[in-house]
């Protein structure tokens, strides 16, 4: 059977060979840094299987806490006074102010991380 003959449904078993041949000879792609495999309990404080609960805990709290930081340092300027002035009882306006926070700080820490892999992946090559 020629090549002209084969149709979407047949492949021809030099083409196969051809194929192969020409995998191994192509350059192999260097690692990317988006595959990397992360895994969760690297970075969160949980004992075994309640990882699920401290996520809801920490969603909760820890931007919270970072509105609270942030209104307390740069808005009310660390005058404790000041500080009370601010209505903190608007939690959701906090905590959405923590939130950006600390968006703003995994967005710093993964472009910090990506120049090192990237420091790493150049100096390996």
């Amino acid at each position: 059977m020629t090549k002209s003959n084969k149709n979407i449904y047949y492949i021809a078993s030099e083409d196969v060979t051809d194929y192969k041949v020409r995998m191994s000879t192509m350059r192999k792609k260097n690692r990317s840094f988006g595959s990397q495999n992360v895994d969760v309990n690297d970075y969160i404080l949980s004992p075994a299987g309640w990882e699920g609960l401290m996520l809801s805990i920490y969603f909760l709290l820890i931007p919270y806490a970072l509105g609270a930081l942030f209104l307390f340092l740069f808005i009310a300027r660390a005058i404790f006074e000041k500080f009370l002035l601010l209505d903190l009882a608007s939690l959701f306006i906090v905590w959405a102010i923590g939130y950006e926070v600390l968006a703003f700080l995994l967005l710093t820490m993964i472009f910090f991380s990506y120049l090192k892999f990237l420091k790493t992946s150049i100096a390996n090559n």
